[in-house]
């Protein structure tokens, strides 16, 4: 049976993010999530907060935003609201990608008829599934635009991976990647990216024939990197690391917005094959060194490698004109500014280990910045 893709208004965007819920006696992840969304179901706050796969994680989704401002406004108001109930709770919230200490078999599935299902299918995976990310939906008017879009981002899975960041340690460990949560979202069998089809008729085919083999039911199964979400009527980005702000996630969104609305300005016609010859290869290079990384450009023709550092800066300095247009300058210069320091959520938390050499330590800066503003954080 055909996908029915429901138009939406043109780059207009909402974010979910992935918290983790801590106790606060050594900032361990918590089976706390029931009690804490209990509590909010009882006071006004905007958006939804929700259950995650495990009962120490909770998912925030934005309302439907135009622009940037409103949506950062927005976070900044449900981040209040969360963090003010888990006080209560005596429990504590944080960003980032994974937690650096716990142990995943300690984790308990979230009692859903979904992530049920998801664990019986997957097995150990799905505890180790508690990684926390932000996803990042664009709204488009058709299914073509969605599966376009869907296409030509992937030439920038590299800058939100790199930008965004915040998992360098787990399981205790320092893995040297700027990024640990990706390789949990690589083990599912439906990770990666999406087809080379070209039309939503096409991806109707392709998705009518993996229906047909029993091997998935709705969107939700295909765990790719950038996906369309048809029954919102958007593009969903799903490769970020939470981030430790607020601040920084919307940041994130607001370039996201700015990247889709050029792209769909400046119709591309490449061919879609090179842009995933080198997919895998970049992504390794944008989870492991981070800016550092070399990546292939494979717009530029072969041989052609840049330092993901000068391409990310390059690319916001040639959105200016667009991003002021949007209002989302202020966003993408404050990135552009970080990105030339070398700045992530990464480095940020391998220089608070090196202050302590504690990683309870870590995650108790990591939930100090995720509840104040991220001026006052950045002296925590």
């Amino acid at each position: 049976m055909p996908l029915d893709f429901r138009q939406s208004e043109a780059l207009t965007f909402g974010v979910e993010l992935e918290l983790m819920v801590l106790n606060t006696r050594d900032f361990n992840l918590t089976r706390g999530a029931s009690d804490l969304l209990n509590r909010l179901e009882k006071v006004e706050h905007p958006g939804e907060v929700k259950p995650e796969i495990t009962e120490s994680m909770i998912e925030v989704n934005s309302a439907v935003h135009r622009n940037y401002p409103e949506l950062l406004a927005e976070l900044r108001q449900t981040r209040d609201a969360i963090v003010t109930e888990a006080g209560k709770l005596n429990l504590a919230i944080a960003g980032g990608g994974a937690h650096p200490f716990h142990t995943w078999s300690e984790r308990r599935i979230f009692d859903t008829e979904r992530f049920q299902r998801v664990s019986q299918l997957y097995g150990y995976l799905a505890k180790q599934f508690t990684v926390f990310g932000q996803h990042i939906h664009i709204g488009v008017t058709s299914g073509d635009d969605a599966v376009y879009l869907t296409h030509h981002l992937a030439r920038y899975i590299p800058h939100f991976i790199a930008l965004s960041a915040a998992s360098p340690y787990y399981q205790g460990e320092d893995t040297h990647f700027e990024t640990s949560r990706l390789h949990a979202v690589s083990a599912f069998p439906l990770a990666g990216h999406m087809p080379e089809c070209t039309t939503w008729a096409e991806f109707n085919r392709y998705f009518d024939s993996m229906a047909g083999f029993g091997i998935v039911s709705s969107m939700k199964d295909f765990y790719w990197d950038i996906r369309p979400k048809p029954e919102y009527g958007t593009v969903e980005i799903r490769i970020c690391d939470t981030p430790l702000t607020v601040e920084e996630a919307a940041q994130l969104a607001a370039y996201a917005q700015t990247l889709s609305a050029d792209l769909l300005r400046n119709r591309r016609t490449d061919a879609i094959a090179p842009l995933y010859l080198v997919y895998g290869y970049n992504r390794f290079q944008a989870s492991r060194f981070g800016y550092q990384a070399q990546i292939a450009d494979p717009l530029a023709g072969e041989r052609s490698h840049v330092m993901l550092r000068d391409d990310v800066v390059a690319t916001i300095t040639r959105l200016e004109g667009l991003a002021r247009e949007m209002n989302t300058w202020e966003a993408l210069d404050t990135m552009r500014n970080r990105v030339r320091s070398e700045v992530n959520g990464a480095k940020w938390l391998r220089e608070r280990f090196s202050e302590s050499k504690s990683l309870s330590d870590v995650v108790r800066h990591q939930a100090t910045r995720w509840r104040e503003s991220s001026q006052a954080a950045v002296r925590a």
